[in-house]
């Protein structure tokens, strides 16, 4: 049995057992999940950036989610998988080694726990590949796209492994053993991609003409629909990560439906009292809040604090979106930093607050050892702080390195106003 493995199978309440045995139910669960989360990014990702974007950024914009999904998964396999979860002996607290790279040592018939450590693999994956197309939000229109493919495959190892190794690890890994909560990668997904945004928005510098020229969206019903997928495709990510068909897989599916319908009404109440409109872009762009917020609560939360984590959500991110951006006057095209990175952080923090003392998936940490609360608060204050000066710091040497390789991380003058689909793809997404 994988040594990162034990804390999840001690815990959950479906799972007691002494060793790994294959249950088809947890298996068809955990491959089903991994393709919604799959789902999430080649289509939904890219139809709710792609929507978002000016007419002739649209083909360029899905590109870059949909390049860096397929990137971002051949490395994992290659070795962002044993970076996050292999045995990574005196380095252990930060990564996970090198010894499963190209998934070396693991069997077909290999189990982790109740399923194959293939499917694991898979679904781990998928949330790697998410991650990085989160930030791609922050710089498109203006981002070259050999850049940021280069940006993708280092980021991916040096960046997000080990993130991931340190909030999921296991024993020996620095915030799982502090007791840090993330369900589903509040900290590990959406501050880390988040954040990745906008330190490459900062870098790479503002749109031509913004904010002066008015940027708008090129169809928000392919927004909307981009939505609809990612909020379907959110029931692999946040009940896949029960890592089984089980009771706690069953909370996160109610967490996950209630969280973003109320962050949704939220931002459309808002939007009502502040501009006197009712948009559709406000009610999707509620809906993601919400299930950014929810994500790290998802199995942990009742019914009333996946209310809380929503609607507060919604507020954040809203403040983040249209007063802080405004405020520090930094490009994040479609407010990857706003609603990913400034939700996921309220919901890391909401987990403290929130989480049910007796919900039996809580590993260990101050609110299981000892109840106490305020112990678990400080615990997920100090993962939003060690998550977020990794990033930070990993962020722009990668893109630094990836600039250097590719003779710049911006797209010229000439390219920027013409378009990038027609530059540097040679294609058009829309005939407009």
């Amino acid at each position: 049995m994988k040594k990162w493995l034990l804390p999840f199978l001690l815990v959950l309440p479906s799972l007691s057992f002494a060793g790994d045995k294959l249950d088809t139910g947890d298996t068809a669960w955990m491959m089903m999940s991994a393709a919604l989360v799959l789902l999430m990014t080649p289509a939904g990702l890219a139809l709710f950036y792609g929507g978002m974007t000016r007419s002739k950024n649209v083909l360029n914009s899905y590109a870059m989610v949909f390049g860096a999904f397929v990137v971002a998964f051949v490395v994992w396999v290659i070795a962002g998988y044993s970076v996050a979860f292999g045995d990574g002996g005196s380095m252990q607290a930060v990564i996970g080694g090198f010894d499963n790279m190209f998934l070396n040592g693991i069997k077909w018939n290999d189990l982790s726990g109740t399923y194959p450590t293939y499917v694991f693999v898979v679904f781990q994956g998928t949330f790697a590949a998410i991650t990085v197309a989160i930030a791609s939000g922050s710089v498109i229109e203006r981002m070259k796209f050999s850049t940021w493919i280069i940006f993708v495959a280092i980021w991916t190892i040096v960046v997000y492994a080990p993130i991931t190794h340190m909030v999921w690890g296991g024993d020996g890994a620095f915030l799982f053993d502090a007791g840090a909560l993330d369900f589903a990668g509040g900290t590990v997904v959406h501050m880390n991609g988040g954040l990745a945004g906008l330190v490459l928005a900062i870098l790479v510098g503002k749109r031509k003409g913004y904010p002066r020229v008015a940027m708008k969206p090129m169809s928000i019903m392919l927004t909307v629909l981009g939505g609809a997928l990612l909020w379907f495709g959110w029931f692999g990510f946040n009940g896949g990560s029960a890592f089984g068909a089980n009771e706690i897989a069953g909370l996160a599916y109610l967490t996950t439906t209630l969280a973003p319908a109320a962050a949704a009404i939220t931002w459309i109440a808002i939007e009502y009292l502040v501009y006197k409109k009712a948009t559709l872009l406000g009610a999707v762009s509620g809906v993601v809040a919400g299930l950014v917020a929810i994500t790290p609560a998802a199995g942990f939360v009742d019914v009333s604090g996946a209310l809380i984590v929503g609607i507060f959500g919604s507020i954040i991110a809203f403040f983040g979106v249209s007063v802080l951006k405004k405020k520090l006057k930094y490009d994040d095209s479609l407010d990857a930093f706003g609603i990913h990175f400034l939700a996921g952080l309220w919901g890391a923090l909401a987990t403290g607050f929130l989480a049910i003392k007796d919900n039996d998936l809580l590993w260990d940490g101050p609110l299981k050892a000892t109840g106490d609360r305020l112990g678990q608060v400080a615990v997920q204050l100090e993962s939003i702080l060690v998550v977020g000066a990794f990033t930070l710091i990993g962020t722009v040497i990668v893109y630094y390195v990836s600039s250097a390789l590719t003779g710049g991380g911006r797209v010229d003058e000439e390219t920027e106003t013409i378009g990038l689909d027609e530059a540097i793809h040679g294609e058009k997404g829309f005939n407009l």
